[in-house]
């Protein structure tokens, strides 16, 4: 089995690495970020078989956009907004812990797929 992986659209942070981002790669998950939709749709068009999209409205990010483009393609894909309209499944922004139970609960976990 395979680790998931997420495609992740969030406003780029100042400094370093988001904390989303750390919790999700923490947590075993492969995760493709973008930080604006341009970005956002041209990593889904390389990497059309990611498993679910983390999609946040933010500068330069249009989450709205970027869902109705990614369910134009298919509707297969979980997409979990965070202040984002057109979504399966919206999660606070202030609770990653949150994120993550909702991402193993959709896609299985995977630490479970490391043997641990």
């Amino acid at each position: 089995m395979h680790r998931p992986a997420l495609l992740v659209a969030e406003t780029e942070p100042a400094q370093a690495l988001s904390l989303r981002k750390l919790v999700l790669e923490t947590a075993k998950f492969n995760v493709l970020t973008a930080h604006s939709t341009a970005e956002a749709l041209e990593i889904f068009g390389l990497f059309p078989n990611i498993d679910a999209a983390v999609l946040a409205h933010g500068d330069n990010l249009d989450c709205g956009e970027i869902a109705r483009k990614i369910k134009a393609v298919t509707n297969k894909l979980p997409l979990i907004g965070i202040r984002c309209d057109g979504v399966d499944y919206v999660v606070p922004s202030f609770d990653p812990e949150e994120l993550v139970q909702l991402l193993r609960k959709l896609l299985g976990d995977p630490r479970a797929m490391d043997g641990k």
